[in-house]
């Protein structure tokens, strides 16, 4: 029970923040990060994670039924992450010399507050980053490396970047590490050239943590933080590293090379899961030609390669395809095949014509879903059996609504990705009607 101040009024619903409790919930349990309440990230912290999957699958209902109110089967029992804490691969950071202001240091005098921090945006505040002291997301040595390349910052009077004027030299640091052993840091710095400060900060990294593998920088002068159209320069060691995750048949494990702008699933332990959640819903006999719409880096069409005819791989990032070929020479597989560009366009009757009609199409889109052309295609194209991951069950209702004028759902498998967070993925599985 609590009092509400409403913060924005829409159409159909107000939005507001609870500003004073008068009784909690029996369910609640103390969150175990200090900045739960503050931090955009792990809003379920207060939550047992029991009944965080309970309202995962709830969800997964309740979209089906309200948004794309066709008949489905009873929700398969939610699959839950092996981990609750320190299961992110990769971690972004950002420098700014503008931190949020805690109550703890409003207590403190003006001039003793420290106004540079390493950490993360807050929600809808672009210019204020909260200094994280400790992540429960990504296993260790990433809390190590960013508090000690903060001190060293402070120490050396660096300057944090000001993203209101654009200035300043240190702008981010991205850790990405593996189950292997791997361990990737990038240092994106806010000059157009290398310089000594850029090579004293390298250095520093390099010789604290020789356990980094790939050492990396970026210069990025520009006013947003992407760097994928940005080069990746690289320091010392590899300029990538190496996951692995078992192989469905039982074969050796598959190994992903994943570089400093590579997508791989965020969870890799419970990745495999998913896959495999994907791959048992396709039941494949050995045969089959294999559409992977949205493939990405190649993950799913390797994932599956070893038990079909073929797969072919459509995306439309161009690094990711180059990733995927790169991906399946890795793993001595040679019947997959991946073509880059916008599906809504590559995804006609031609492209069918000269690659052959899919007896699975797998499909593993964005947040937003298929555009309505891919969707009238895979219609047209009318494939046995389609397998639909996502990550948004909200859009991925709505898509398959517009599928049920031709395919029945036979199952749907959610499956947790984000301990203490409301995302859940969910996989589906389509069968043409006869």
């Amino acid at each position: 029970v609590v009092d509400i101040q409403v913060v924005s009024r829409k159409k159909n619903f107000l939005e507001g923040k609870a500003v004073n409790f008068h009784s909690y919930s029996p369910a609640r349990t103390e969150a175990f990060c200090r900045h739960f309440g503050i931090c955009g990230g792990c809003k379920w912290q207060n939550m047992p994670y029991s009944d965080q999957l309970k309202y995962k699958q709830k969800q997964v209902t309740d979209n089906f039924t309200r948004i794309g109110r066709f008949e489905f089967p009873a929700v398969l029992p939610i699959i839950a992450s092996e981990n609750t804490m320190y299961y992110r691969n990769k971690l972004e950071f950002t420098f700014s010399d503008r931190r949020w202001f805690t109550d703890e240091d409003m207590q403190k005098s003006p001039e003793t507050r420290q106004m540079n921090g390493l950490g993360f945006h807050l929600p809808q505040l672009f210019d204020r980053i909260l200094d994280i002291e400790q992540c429960y997301l990504q296993p260790e040595p990433s809390n190590r490396i960013r508090l000690a390349l903060k001190k060293f910052a402070l120490e050396n009077s660096l300057i944090f970047y000001n993203t209101r004027i654009h200035e300043g030299f240190l702008r981010n640091l991205i850790i990405r590490s593996t189950i292997t052993g791997g361990l990737m840091v990038i240092v994106v710095f806010a000059r157009p050239e290398f310089d000594e400060e850029m090579k004293l900060v390298l250095d520093f990294l390099h010789q604290e943590f020789p356990e980094i593998t790939s050492l990396m920088y970026v210069l990025n002068t520009k006013k947003n933080d992407v760097i994928t159209d940005l080069h990746v320069h690289l320091w010392k060691g590899d300029s990538y590293i190496i996951e692995e995750m078992p192989d469905p048949h039982g074969g050796p494990r598959l190994r992903f090379k994943i570089g400093p702008v590579s997508f791989y699933q965020t969870n890799p332990l419970q990745a495999y899961y998913l896959y495999k959640t994907a791959y048992d819903f396709a039941g494949f006999r050995g045969d089959e030609l294999v559409y992977d719409l949205y493939c990405g880096t190649g993950t799913i069409s390797n994932f599956v390669a070893k038990s079909v005819k073929k797969v072919i791989g459509i995306e439309y990032v161009e690094s990711a395809i180059e990733d995927a070929h790169v991906n399946s020479d890795y793993n001595g597989i040679n019947n997959t095949v991946f073509y880059a560009g916008d599906l809504a366009k590559l995804l006609n009757d031609e492209f069918v014509r000269e690659n052959g009609r899919p007896d699975v199409i797998i499909t593993d889109p964005p947040r937003s879903g298929m555009h309505p052309k891919v969707i009238d295609q895979l219609l047209a194209i009318g494939s046995p059996k389609i397998v639909y991951v996502s990550c948004n069950p909200a859009t991925q209702a709505r898509d398959i609504a517009m599928l049920t004028e031709k395919y029945t759902v036979e199952a749907v498998q959610p499956v947790d990705m984000f301990p203490h967070t409301h995302h859940v993925e969910n996989v589906a599985l389509l069968k043409l009607r006869d």
